[in-house]
């Protein structure tokens, strides 16, 4: 799969391949969750309308273009080189948290498709988290190899991980990457489930060393695809994830937001419920990468 590079390394046969498309599974619940039994993710194509996945996607950058960090027309996602954040905005926290929420957005990680769909992998009603994660990537940037678990599962372990690229997402601009396998790595299991979850605050706990080499240890594959707009992805909190460098030619930001879903009739974690969800750092929006400039370097966060 050409262009698949993380850290800098690029990930070549045998030790890179593509998704399995679960779109055939759709019309049947049993289907959608033994194929997530098996695999640790589901891949879904054309889930969420196209026209409200490119209006979310237009609210979004429109917010980073007055800010002087997106060039116009903002809608491309090309990225500036510059920032005027920290001049303009008095709260950065808040700044976030007002785009996360933006009415476009909303209609996408909390609409009908969503909903529907994540109530039928679930078999019954569901509810989506308040707090959403929205990813803007300028070129150079990926999010290290992790597992949501036991981050998400303070109340119930009965919680999955929705990710939605906010337009076309291909291989060379940095999309999710799964690593094959993984829920069903024992050794690593173990490890993150005796992190102690009680903590006042806690942070995903990433493994520092490129997705290559922790598929060549591991004697397993990177698994992506070239993504396209309405496209959503399922997956396990047991399930080791990350994302490709982001190696646009153009200068464009990869753009997505993942949130959690959980049976509506489970316990609530109130950090991720309500009008002001403090998150897993106790900072709310604050915490998270998206409230600091696309000019600033972050690692995992």
């Amino acid at each position: 799969m050409p262009g698949a590079v993380n850290r800098g390394v690029e990930i070549t046969p045998p030790f890179v391949g593509e998704l399995r498309d679960s779109s055939e599974c759709r019309s049947s619940s049993g289907a959608l969750r033994e194929r997530l039994s098996e695999d640790g993710y589901l891949l879904l194509r054309s889930m969420v309308p196209s026209d409200h996945v490119l209006a979310a996607r237009e609210e979004v950058l429109t917010h980073l273009a007055g800010v002087d960090e997106i060039a116009h027309p903002a809608i491309e996602g090309i990225v500036t080189g510059r920032s005027r954040r920290l001049e303009t905005v008095s709260d950065p926290g808040l700044f976030w948290k007002s785009v996360s929420e933006g009415a476009a957005l909303r209609r996408v990680t909390h609409g009908p498709a969503v909903i529907q769909l994540m109530a039928s992998v679930f078999g019954e009603p569901v509810v989506g988290h308040d707090f959403v994660y929205l990813r803007p990537a300028a070129p150079g940037r990926a999010l290290d190899v992790h597992y949501d678990y036991p981050f998400f599962t303070r109340k119930t372990n009965r919680v999955l991980s929705v990710w939605i690229p906010l337009g076309d997402v291909p291989v060379r601009d940095g999309p999710l990457l799964i690593i094959e396998g993984s829920h069903q790595f024992e050794d690593l299991i173990r490890e993150v489930s005796a992190i102690d979850q009680e903590a006042p605050s806690t942070r995903k706990v990433s493994y520092d060393q490129s997705a290559a080499s922790f598929a060549m240890e591991r004697k397993t594959r990177i698994l992506t695809t070239d993504f396209r707009t309405g496209d959503v992805m399922i997956f396990s909190m047991l399930t080791a994830h990350g994302s490709l460098d982001n190696r646009s030619d153009v200068g464009r930001v990869r753009l997505s937001c993942d949130l959690r879903y959980q049976p509506q009739a489970a316990p609530k974690d109130e950090r991720f419920f309500g009008s002001d969800p403090v998150g897993l750092t106790g900072d709310g929006y604050a915490g998270l990468n998206g409230a600091r400039p696309l000019t600033e370097s972050w690692q995992t966060r």
